[in-house]
């Protein structure tokens, strides 16, 4: 679904956080502990407060997906009646992996599309009719750069900053 209305974007940047990559029992606990899972419940549950019962998500570096799709669940936990999810990663073997994830995914309230792609098109894509909610992974660099489009793609925008500067002083 689409909405004409276009709020200014929330960038919500986090930090780097130590000792990331411990191995977790599931992917829902691997969600869960994703430095951006407590602002995006927050958001979902902000929407649907003040009403909403569709939203849009996209995730411009999904991976295996695995936020995404705990996402998309948990909004239709809420009692979200239409969840459109977007993945993207530039990785193929990541995206297939995601796609075999998604079809696992039975619910017809929740409409999932993965795909190979790099962020900065994806964004460009989306700045027609801007997502509730972008999930971005990029380096402090890329984040700089991709700050402008990200505010263009998506009502709310948050980052998982890496330690990685892609070279250049912090």
């Amino acid at each position: 679904m689409h909405y004409s209305y276009r709020a200014p974007a929330g960038i919500i940047w986090m930090a780097p956080a130590s000792g990331w990559g411990m191995p977790a029992p599931s992917a829902q606990s691997r969600a869960e502990k994703d430095r951006r899972w407590p602002a995006v419940l927050r958001k979902l549950k902000g929407l649907h407060k003040r009403g909403r019962r569709s939203i849009r998500i996209v995730d411009a570096d999904c991976g295996t997906g695995e936020l995404l799709l705990h996402t998309v669940r948990r909004a239709r936990e809420m009692g979200f009646l239409a969840i459109e999810g977007r993945g993207i990663d530039a990785d193929p073997s990541l995206v297939a992996s995601a796609r075999r994830a998604a079809a696992r995914q039975p619910d017809p309230a929740i409409g999932l599309v993965f795909e190979q792609a790099e962020k900065d098109r994806v964004m460009r894509e989306e700045a027609e009719y801007p997502a509730d909610l972008l999930l971005c992974s990029a380096t402090d660099a890329e984040a700089r750069e991709l700050a402008a489009l990200a505010r263009t793609a998506a009502k709310t925008v948050l980052w998982d900053r890496t330690a990685k500067n892609g070279g250049e002083d912090a």
